[in-house]
């Protein structure tokens, strides 16, 4: 999802630190709570599993914070950085054979997935959320078990991915800023391509930007993949709608985003092939940290996709979630480890360091130093309160999450933007293979 230099994200989170002083006023706002008794076990030793670091200061502080736990506790802790798309294989093998890592942090809807594999996690996160402000929507999603108050995961934050685009080549097209509606973003669109300055949105498989393409283009329409029950949906209307505006908006994206990563947009927009695409906060401090593409920056700005027909912003921030696995012999350990590395004095470090990409779950972090580091990056402080999520509007399963890995919307799309078939055809084929996943 990301091409960031070392050199030049040692100097965005430089920048971010330097902001400094919040650290204080979060402890102030922090409300008294007491911390569960975790009687630490004798001899523990914990083994951990997170997907690799998208910046270089995210595994250092990390590294650094886990090594004061091991001092303070005794406890040594090995961490391995694994790649995204493989973290949710080595999960489904952790689980399926009761083997492996004490705990792992996936992505959104992993617990949710392997919940019957879990040890309950509600002793910290209710600690957390007393003393910390409170957990913030999309937090409480995936940390709480469907239909329960029952945590079995711990949110560690979200990226969301807002609008990125040049403010020269929206102006020159005739736009003080892309416009907030369906019709007139369709209308900036084609305008770009006319100028030779073309927009580009995901439609490969794409664990963050592909999907997030596809969730926006489904949810602004008013589609949803499932109902409220769970029984599948996107054979709508809505969904029709939604595949008629891409047929439209497709031929103004650059060439080629039906095979695009999560690496390509950015590659495309600091190359000035690209004019305006959605990426999480990295690649704008990317850009400006390098004396090469800082004009880039200085030209970029953020903003929410168009609405369309839902009632706030159409995104579901791609989620870290912790889990602790039935199988460790040192869970009170592996516990004792999340809530220290949610605590302050190491939570607030590693979110400055990664620059606001993985945003807080917990609403006192509003307060923290990167969020008034850059007035630009500020529409990423709140990604985490947004009200859409992975599998909405249905329950968070183990089959929503088999969707989202099978990339069941996104090939829906890149169906109908290849013209391999029409928005008809690739509704039912995408209801098809929801109905094999979800067996209603």
């Amino acid at each position: 999802m990301n091409i960031i230099t070392r050199r030049s994200i040692m100097l965005g989170s430089a920048a971010a630190l330097a902001a400094g002083g919040a650290q204080a006023q979060i402890r102030t706002q922090a409300a008294a709570a007491t911390a569960p008794r975790l009687p630490i076990e004798s001899g523990a030793t914990l083994r951990m599993l997170r997907p690799v670091k998208f910046v270089q200061p995210d595994e250092d502080v990390w590294r650094a914070s886990a090594a004061r736990f091991t001092a303070q506790t005794g406890v040594q802790v090995r961490i391995d950085f694994v790649g995204w798309e493989d973290i949710n294989q080595q999960t489904a093998v952790t689980a399926n054979t009761g083997a492996g890592p004490d705990l792992i942090v996936g992505f959104g809807d992993a617990p949710h997935i392997y919940a019957d594999k879990l040890v309950e996690l509600s002793d910290v996160a209710e600690y957390l959320g007393r003393k910390y402000g409170g957990w913030m929507n999309v937090a409480q999603k995936y940390g709480k078990r469907h239909g329960t108050n029952n945590w079995i995961g711990l949110p560690f934050g979200g990226t969301a991915g807002p609008m990125v685009w040049r403010k020269s080549a929206v102006q020159a097209a005739g736009f003080q800023t892309p416009p907030s509606n369906l019709a007139g973003f369709l209308d900036l669109c084609k305008k770009l391509k006319a100028a030779g300055k073309p927009a580009g949105f995901a439609l490969g498989n794409a664990v963050g930007d592909g999907n997030g393409t596809a969730n926006w283009l489904l949810w602004s329409h008013g589609g949803n993949l499932v109902d409220e029950e769970g029984k599948v949906a996107i054979n709508s209307p809505a969904t029709i709608r939604s595949l008629e505006y891409l047929k439209e908006l497709y031929p103004s994206f650059i060439p080629g985003t039906i095979a695009w990563g999560d690496i390509s947009n950015n590659r495309a927009y600091a190359a000035n092939e690209c004019w305006l695409t959605s990426n999480g906060v990295s690649l704008y401090f990317a850009l400006k940290n390098d004396p090469a593409t800082a004009a880039i920056a200085a030209d970029t700005e953020h903003s929410e996709l168009p609405h369309g027909s839902a009632d706030s912003w159409p995104s579901a921030p791609l989620t870290l979630n912790a889990m602790v696995f039935k199988h460790s012999r040192y869970p009170n350990a592996a516990k004792a480890f999340l809530q220290f590395m949610l605590e302050a004095d190491q939570y607030e470090p590693w979110l400055n360091a990664n620059l606001g990409y993985w945003a807080h779950p917990l609403n006192s972090y509003r307060a923290s130093a990167v969020w008034t580091s850059d007035p630009k990056v500020a529409i990423f402080r709140d990604s985490m309160n947004n009200k859409f999520w992975n599998g909405y509007k249905g329950p968070i399963s183990e089959a929503s999450g088999q969707a989202n890995a099978e990339y069941v919307t996104v090939q829906m799309y890149a169906a109908v933007a290849s013209g391999q078939s029409t928005p008809q055809e690739a509704a039912r084929e995408a209801e098809r293979r929801a109905r094999r996943i979800f067996r209603r």
